[in-house]
């Protein structure tokens, strides 16, 4: 397996990409005004993506939920070949069970920890790090006006109820910058193919695909770019590298600087 690094370019525009639930749901962003979004909200997306590609997914949405299960432990006992590793303790078994029946948890990993003493921790061959916006954003309240009530009006009111009234938070604007790394050890030991990556890169693609909601509206949040960059699994150079080579600005155009021996790129955009 080869070594691959990969940059990722998108923009946003009046939307809220990724909110934040110990803030009321407002976008994310840091101290000093930076948007963000998770590791794990790329990651979710991706599954979404690679769901509909038709990849076998164990941490599924509930909203894209393709079989009867409706907790991740019965999703795995749901295998039985993985249930009677679970019971074997055999957690090497079990890994290699769950890393050919899941496309996720070969990329991403997962923990098995489920109560009578379960537990197996399977590590991802895909890293993705905390994504940050290019220059702080400015963050938009919207004061909204339902055209019904929700609730009928306090006691003898005739009027409109107080619930009729609502707000929503967007990013006007913002340039955000995500990097992901694949690790080849990792991937050799979890049986990750060539097709896994192949369908992975589409996903990166098309990530806001079939994602529209009240705060994402169709169109609102756009790839711009995914530099994809390429070494042999044995010799290769440092991921933090190969990140520095790629500078985006503010208006959400890139470029790439020379290239190092034995590095090849693919612009997947």
């Amino acid at each position: 397996m080869k070594k691959y690094d990969f940059v990722m370019v998108v923009t946003v525009d009046n939307c809220n990409p990724n909110g934040d639930p110990l803030n009321e749901g407002r976008p994310r962003t840091n101290i000093a005004g930076y948007g963000e979004m998770s590791a794990e909200c790329i990651k979710r997306k991706s599954r979404n993506r690679m769901q509909d590609y038709g990849c076998k997914i164990f941490v599924q949405s509930d909203e894209r939920r393709e079989d009867e299960y409706t907790c991740l432990r019965d999703r795995a006992n749901g295998n039985p070949a993985l249930e009677k590793a679970f019971k074997a303790k055999d957690n090497a078994l079990a890994a290699e069970i769950a890393c050919a029946e899941w496309a996720d948890v070969r990329l991403f990993g997962q923990l098995f920890a489920y109560g009578g003493g379960t537990s197996v921790g399977i590590k991802g061959a895909v890293s993705v790090c905390h994504a940050q916006t290019v220059e702080p954003v400015e963050i938009k309240d919207i004061q909204i006006v339902k055209s019904t009530n929700g609730e009928p009006p306090k006691k003898g009111g005739t009027g409109k109820s107080s619930d009729t009234m609502g707000c929503k938070t967007v990013v006007e604007h913002g340039v955000y910058v995500v990097k992901g790394s694949v690790n080849p050890m990792i991937a050799e030991k979890n049986g990750v193919t060539e097709e896994d990556i192949d369908v992975f890169k589409k996903a990166l693609v098309t990530l806001f695909e079939n994602d529209e909601s009240a705060a994402r509206p169709a169109g609102s949040m756009d790839v711009a770019q995914v530099y994809w960059f390429e070494q042999d699994g044995k010799n290769y150079k440092p991921t933090a590298k190969i990140f520095k080579l790629v500078t985006v600005d503010k208006d959400g155009s890139s470029t790439v600087a020379e290239l190092p021996d034995g590095v090849k790129l693919e612009e997947l955009v």
